[in-house]
Order: structure tokens, then sequence, then C-alpha cells
């Protein structure tokens, strides 16, 4: 018998809108949104070499409809944020030394949760990116856990690659929507880990 080749494992880590308009202080901070933000260029400082690809993504709203709105309902509207070009809209500070490999914005001109809904500067999207790098597996982390993360780490294993959450490098928008969004994560075969040992 001819043995079985083995498709490589090449793996990417998606850091999923870690930027200060979603953290304290910021027009949707998520509270932990900066120790999150901390975590991770701690992890990625520690752990670079076990990435093929690093991505980021960012809000990046220019005119997002009835995404934005002066009275939201914090489901499917929310207060401006993310604003392009605003300081709160750049990737969060703690980052600075990050420099990923791509990066991508998203929801310009409608509401956007998942990084698989924006593209690089090349007009790239995420998936594109991807395919290009051979990645096989995904790490997600940022914020929010409950929403763009979810969105991002669920849109992946529907292209058919491997996701795992982070669990530590990640924060919800609230308790109870966190669990919610880690059920739903399960359900649809992510793996659910903290990047820390205990």
């Amino acid at each position: 018998m001819e043995p079985i080749e083995s498709t490589p494992v090449r793996r990417a880590l998606l850091v999923v809108d870690v930027q200060p308009t979603f953290c304290e202080g910021g027009a949707l901070g998520v509270e932990g949104g900066n120790a999150v933000a901390e975590a991770i260029a701690r992890f990625v400082a520690e752990r670079r070499e076990d990435y093929d690809v690093i991505v980021t993504t960012q809000d990046w709203h220019i005119d997002p409809g009835h995404h934005f709105s002066e009275t939201p309902d914090f489901v499917d509207t929310w207060p401006p944020h993310g604003v392009a070009g605003t300081a709160e809209a750049e990737l969060h500070p703690a980052l600075a030394d990050l420099h990923p490999d791509a990066s991508v914005k998203k929801g310009a001109y409608e509401a956007a949760y998942s990084g698989f809904e924006g593209t690089d500067p090349d007009g790239r999207s995420l998936a594109e990116i991807l395919t290009r790098a051979a990645v096989t597996e995904v790490d997600v982390v940022g914020i929010a856990e409950s929403h763009c993360v979810k969105a991002t780490a669920l849109d992946a294993i529907a292209l058919g690659l491997s996701a795992r959450v982070f669990t530590d490098l990640t924060v919800p928008v609230s308790p109870e929507l966190g669990a919610a969004a880690r059920a739903e994560l399960l359900a649809y075969g992510a793996r659910l880990e903290p990047a820390f040992a205990a």
C-alpha cells in the first residue's frame, strides 16, 4: 500500500478587533479589553514562531448605515464606534510591536462582525490571505468573544479550517453572552482552550 501523505499543518493567528474603541474608555468599551490586549501582546512575543501567518482585523466604519444609531438596541444597532481614521479605530497601543503579516479592515459601509467580511489594503479578503498561505488551522483571539471573535471563528470553520479560540485572550460583552458564544462555538466544532497554562 502507498503511504498516505498528510497535509502539513499551517497555522494562523487571527487577532480580532483589538482596538481602543472596544476597551475601557472606548465608545463600546468591554470590561477587560485592555488586559486582553496586553495578554495578546505577551503571547505573540513568546509564541510567534508557532504561526506561519498573523493577521489583525479592525472595525473601520465610514458610513455603516443602520449599524450606527442614536438610540441603539445593542443587538443590531450600536453607538458610533471604530470610526475610520480615528485613534479609537487604530490597533491597541499594546500591539505596537505585533507587526502582523496582514491587516484586514471591515465594515466601511455596512455592519461587519466577522474578519472574513473585510479586506487588506490590496483588496484581499481574509479567506484569500489564508488560502494563499496554505493555512489549515486558525487560532482566534481578540474582542469581543460574544460578537466578532465568535463570528470570525465560525466563518473559519465554515471554510473548512480547524479553529481554536483562546479563552484567556478574549473577553465577552457580558458573562451571559460569553457563555452563549462558547456553547455555539463548541456546537460548530471549535476548540476552546487557554493560551497560558494555569
